[in-house]
C-alpha cells in the first residue's frame, strides 16, 4: 500500500519552497519545482526512517509493532 502525503509548494523569488503537510519539520527549498519535489521526497523518507528508529530505541525491549490504517 502506498502512503500519500501532501506537499505544500510555492515560488518565492528565485526559490521554490515546500512543506509536507502531515509531517512537521519536513520542509525544503530549491531553485526549481522539480528539484524541490525530489528533495521533499528524500527528506520525508529520511524523516520517517529516523522517527521509526527513534521510536524503536525509545521502546527498548519487549515491544510490539501494529499497523494502523486511516480512513479517508
Amino acid at each position: 500500500m502506498d502512503t500519500q502525503y501532501t506537499a505544500i509548494v510555492k515560488q518565492k523569488g528565485d526559490w521554490w519552497i515546500g512543506w509536507i503537510e502531515e509531517v512537521p519539520g519536513v520542509n525544503c527549498q530549491e531553485h526549481t519545482r522539480e528539484e524541490l519535489m525530489d528533495t521533499l521526497r528524500v527528506t520525508l523518507q529520511e524523516t520517517i526512517e529516523f522517527n521509526r528508529q527513534d521510536a524503536i530505541a525509545s521502546a527498548g525491549s519487549d515491544y510490539e509493532e501494529e499497523k494502523i490504517a486511516l480512513s479517508a
